[in-house]
């Protein structure tokens, strides 16, 4: 049994071998890409609205008002960003329920590629809200000294990111596999069922520490000077 998808190899092309985690993360673009087409192609605003078109708005809306929780007063200027990770993420877990499919999530290179977007992501909407002298003052606050340890902090907090979804998502394919030597039958539905219910988690809190990362990259200095004075 192949621990990642990465050692998967499923076809090539022009000599050049398509592993299980890019054949598998096309299938889950591929799905959200042509879902969110046939969604929205349709989309009525005089008519009742039809069962997917409600499913959307539900699922906009809560992404939205999770954003807007955790002290964002634009959560649309960040709801593209955090719905597609979340999406994507959920998306790729979810699936694997159908046979012979391995969650793209289950790579270290794919948990990687997401916390480095996450790493980008963080910067520039902290620039675009308070500006670069602002935002890269918060790295030498308190003082200069603590500039090595705030670079240290966002690196570490990457690697977290990428190593706390893959370690879950990956565990969980392993431990289904191990099930289905020792109890066919059985086990192996209830650890599925289980695992559903873990990859919409570990999608939801991986949207949410990004969105939490970015929260705290776009406080402005407004924002910053009333909570001191709040706290005197």
């Amino acid at each position: 049994m192949d621990i990642s998808t990465d050692q998967w190899i499923l076809f090539e092309i022009a000599g050049a071998g398509v592993n299980a985690t890019i054949g598998f993360t096309w299938v889950v673009m591929a799905l959200l890409v042509f879902g969110s087409w046939a969604i929205t192609a349709r989309l009525r605003h005089d008519e009742t609205p039809s069962r997917w078109q409600i499913m959307l708005e539900v699922i906009v809306t809560t992404i939205s008002d999770q954003i807007g929780a955790m002290g964002s007063d634009t959560p649309g200027r960040y709801l593209p960003f955090i719905g597609t990770l979340f999406l994507y993420i959920a998306c790729a877990n979810l699936l694997a329920v159908v046979p012979g499919y391995r969650p793209p999530t289950g790579s270290l290179s794919t948990t990687t590629a997401l916390a480095v977007c996450v790493l980008i992501a963080v910067p520039v909407f902290g620039i675009a809200e308070q500006g670069l002298l602002l935002y890269l003052r918060r790295y030498i606050r308190p003082s200069v000294i603590m500039l090595p340890f705030n670079i240290i902090a966002e690196i570490s907090r990457t690697l977290a990111l990428a190593v706390r979804l893959y370690g879950n998502v990956m565990s969980g394919t392993v431990i289904v596999a191990i099930m289905i030597g020792v109890a066919p039958f059985f086990f192996p539905i209830l650890l599925q069922l289980l695992g559903l219910l873990t990859g919409l988690i570990q999608a939801y809190i991986f949207a949410v520490l990004a969105m939490v990362y970015i929260a705290s990259a776009t406080r402005t200095r407004t924002s910053a000077s009333a909570n001191n004075e709040k706290e005197n």
